[in-house]
């Protein structure tokens, strides 16, 4: 980038900064709500809650479903073949 083109897009520097943070924020937000090993213990605590009477089966198999999907979407992501 030229000296003069710097100069001219500074004033949009503050923008082009809290834009690259909201993608930091976002990327890292997906990487854990994608981490398997975040997912699996959540499993176990949805398991744990239902033996406990704490939730009801349908609430529970509602949790589990979304934990399972998530764990099928980073299998995907992670399959070289898609």
């Amino acid at each position: 980038m030229g000296l003069l083109s710097a100069l001219v897009t500074l004033p949009t520097a503050p923008v082009r900064g809290v834009v690259w943070v909201a993608d930091q924020v976002l990327q890292e937000a997906e990487r854990q709500f994608y981490d398997p090993a975040l997912i699996r213990p959540q499993l176990d605590d949805v398991d744990q809650l239902r033996r406990d009477g704490l939730i009801s089966d349908d609430e529970a198999d509602e949790r589990e479903e979304e934990l399972v999907t998530r764990l099928i979407e980073t299998h995907r992501a992670d399959d070289p073949r898609r």
